[in-house]
């Protein structure tokens, strides 16, 4: 174990909902929760009833960029002061 203050950026983009946080703790945990922004598809996919990957990953593409500028800007931090960056591959 470390006592290193880590500070980690996490990206979720498995589904419908594109979000941004960053989280500062240590191992193990628990960490602090710094920000955490959620952008919802919901009214996209409703006319579908389910979630359409195609415009899902149209839709985070789109706002990805943004939602990382705002979860940075509400933690009061830089890029630069990330120590890691967390992000889905793939829905589960």
């Amino acid at each position: 174990m470390t006592d290193k203050l880590f500070t980690v950026l996490g990206i979720e983009t498995s589904c419908d909902e594109t979000a941004a946080a960053v989280v500062r703790g240590r191992a193990p945990g628990p960490g602090e929760i710094l920000s955490n922004v959620v952008f919802s598809q919901t009214e996209a996919h409703a006319p579908y009833g389910g979630v359409v990957p195609e415009i899902a990953s149209r839709a985070h593409l789109e706002i990805l960029d943004d939602m990382i500028g705002r979860a940075l800007d509400e933690a009061e931090i830089g890029f630069a002061e990330l120590d890691g960056i967390a992000a889905t591959a793939a829905p589960a």
